[in-house]
């Protein structure tokens, strides 16, 4: 079954986009500071019980 070409550059335009956020994330966490780390890890689920909060409100 062939794919269709239109279907493949979007693909490929999603591939490259998730590369290119990889790197921009690891770089970022790699040039930050370590206790800069540890605040955005400790943060997370406050972050995550909040936008599931937005999210139940929409």
């Amino acid at each position: 079954m062939p794919i269709d070409p239109y279907a493949a550059a979007m693909l490929a335009v999603l591939c490259v986009a998730l590369v290119c956020a990889t790197v921009v994330c690891t770089t970022a966490i790699l040039r930050a500071h370590r206790s800069d780390v540890v605040a955005v890890v400790k943060a997370l689920p406050e972050l995550a019980a909040t936008l599931l909060r937005w999210r139940r409100k929409r």
